[in-house]
């Protein structure tokens, strides 16, 4: 066999045809905007999340934890970036407020 039909073989093998691409829907690229609020707002949960996991296993501990995935969950559609900056904003303070009573809870 011919190399340059061995090539033109191994290409055809190596490459997806349009007909077997995925049936995933794909999604809209995020501009840099909305990628950079999203890594802030993924930021923010993350500390939520470790914050509350030192607080020692008891109803208060579920209870923010559900609070905080409930508050995200509820605002997960917003696609307005002043409005997610505003939110993010406000879970800060929360966070802040919140930091307080996890710290004595936790016993530092």
């Amino acid at each position: 066999m011919p190399l340059t039909r061995r090539l033109t073989q191994t290409r055809n093998i190596a490459t997806i045809s349009p007909r077997t691409a995925s049936r995933i829907p794909r999604k809209a690229f995020l501009d840099l905007d909305h990628f950079l609020q999203r890594q802030r707002v993924l930021a923010l949960y993350r500390t939520i999340v470790r914050a509350t996991n030192k607080i020692p296993v008891s109803g208060t501990r579920k209870e923010m934890q559900t609070f905080a995935r409930e508050e995200f969950e509820r605002n997960k559609g917003v696609e307005d970036l002043t409005h997610v900056r505003y939110l993010v904003s406000m879970g800060k303070d929360q966070f802040k407020t919140m930091q307080r009573y996890v710290d004595e809870l936790a016993g530092r």
